[in-house]
């Protein structure tokens, strides 16, 4: 088991970390440089949560097999395959999620006041100064509830994983897959302590998330 909640928490942090830097930069391009396209843009990160997974499974592993670009491109340049491994249940994990991460970074940055970003502007600072100075400590919070988001829906992440990264016991194995393989092979007692298990990893991060949400933001009393 522990074996397994390491491999949960090693896929879950990467598609986290992967997020991360994506779901800041979109952003800022739809909410705050408003570009043209921002719709579209926010239609496309959005549709994970509005495709079944599987589906995603399958578009991951047409793009990450041998055939599809990027498993060509690592294959040759890297001389390895990522079909099956760790690092695809990650990728995998990372594009269920980042719909969750991104949408709450959006909301996040859509409650910074435009007035105190206009005035630093007015003083000199560019765009990215302002948004990394300014924008990003006032919305902190909302910020910081959106990587929990992100990291608790790939910790419970299953139909594109199980497509892209197989159920490999001490390799591609995470929670979901290993509750889903003992209650097939009517391993009871094992489903439910992994069960336990995923509720209390669940329980602490959405608990976490929520704190998030009650403290103050900066300036508020």
């Amino acid at each position: 088991m522990l074996q397994t909640l390491a491999i949960t928490l090693q896929v879950a942090v990467a598609a986290t970390l992967v997020n991360l830097p994506l779901a800041l930069a979109l952003g800022w391009l739809v909410v705050k440089k408003r570009i043209r396209g921002g719709f579209l843009l926010d239609i496309l990160a959005s549709l994970p949560l509005a495709l079944p997974p599987v589906v995603i499974g399958y578009m991951l592993l047409l793009l990450l097999g041998r055939r599809g670009p990027i498993g060509r491109l690592a294959a040759d340049v890297l001389g390895v395959d990522i079909l099956f491994t760790w690092a695809a249940a990650a990728l995998a994990a990372a594009v269920i999620s980042f719909p969750l991460m991104a949408r709450a970074f959006m909301v996040a940055m859509h409650g910074v006041d435009e007035r105190i970003e206009r005035s630093a502007r007015s003083l000199g600072a560019g765009p990215l100064r302002v948004f990394f100075t300014m924008t990003l400590p006032l919305a902190y919070r909302g910020l910081l509830a959106g990587v929990l988001l992100g990291f608790v829906r790939a910790l419970s992440e299953f139909g594109a994983t199980i497509v892209v990264a197989g159920s490999i016991p001490g390799r591609t194995q995470t929670l979901p897959l290993a509750i889903y393989e003992s209650v097939q092979l009517g391993r009871d007692e094992e489903a439910l302590a992994l069960v336990a298990v995923s509720i209390a990893l669940a329980v602490a991060t959405i608990a976490a998330h929520n704190w998030l949400l009650t403290l103050p933001r900066r300036g508020e009393t």
